[in-house]
C-alpha cells in the first residue's frame, strides 16, 4: 500500500481558542489514537490536501518530534460552509495487528451484458476491509467479464487473500443495468 509522509508539531494548548488560532496560522489540529497514548499535534493544511482530496487510500507516516508514527486516516471534519478542514483523526497502525481501511474499487474487463447493450454501473467506489498492513492492496480489482444484463456483484461474492471485508456482504459493488438497447437485443433474439 502507498505511503504518504507528514511533518507534525506537537500541540501544547487545547480547546476552542487554541484550535482557532492554529487554523488561522494555516495549521490543522489532529489527533492519533489507538494502541497506546493519544497524541495531539498540528500539520500544515497544504500538506494534508494530497491525502484528503484523492480517491486513493494511504498509510500515513507522521513525523513528530523525531519519532515516526504509522497511521491511517480515520475521520476528517469540515466546516459546514467554507469547506475548510477543521480537524483530522488518525488511527495508529500496530505491527501484527489488522487495520480497517477503505480501499478503492477498480473494475476490469468488458461485461457480457454491456456487449448486448446493458450499462455497467459502479455502486461502491470504496470498500472497507481489514487486514495486516503488508497485505493491503492499493486497490481492489474486480473482473466484470462474466456479468450479464440484470446481474450484480455483491461484496459477499469477492475473495481476496489476507483481507476480510467489513462492508456488508449484501452491499452491491457493480451491476449491469437493463437499457432500451439491451431489451431490443433480447427481443431480436426471441
Amino acid at each position: 500500500m502507498k505511503t504518504i509522509k507528514l511533518q507534525a508539531a506537537a500541540r501544547a494548548d487545547f480547546g476552542k481558542k487554541a484550535a482557532k488560532s492554529a487554523r488561522h496560522a494555516g495549521l490543522v489540529p489532529c489527533v492519533i489514537y489507538g494502541g497506546g497514548e493519544n497524541l495531539a499535534f498540528t500539520v500544515d493544511v497544504k500538506a494534508v490536501k494530497p491525502l484528503i482530496y484523492t480517491p486513493n487510500s494511504y498509510i500515513v507516516e507522521i513525523e513528530l518530534d523525531g519519532k515516526v508514527e504509522k497511521a491511517v486516516l480515520r475521520e476528517v471534519q469540515f466546516h459546514p460552509v467554507r469547506d475548510e478542514i477543521l480537524h483530522i483523526d488518525f488511527y495508529r497502525v500496530q505491527e501484527g495487528k489488522p487495520v480497517a481501511i477503505a480501499i478503492p474499487v477498480r473494475l476490469t474487463g468488458t461485461a457480457e451484458g454491456v456487449k448486448v447493450g446493458g450499462k455497467l454501473a459502479l455502486s461502491a467506489r470504496k470498500l472497507v476491509v481489514s487486514g495486516l498492513v503488508e497485505n493491503l492492496p492499493d486497490e481492489l480489482v474486480v473482473d466484470v467479464t462474466p456479468l450479464q444484463v440484470g446481474h450484480t456483484i455483491f461484496v459477499g461474492d469477492l475473495k481476496f487473500d489476507g483481507l476480510q471485508f467489513i462492508s456488508p456482504a449484501t452491499q452491491a459493488v457493480c451491476a449491469v443495468r437493463v437499457t432500451r438497447a439491451s431489451r431490443g437485443a433480447e427481443a431480436a433474439e426471441a
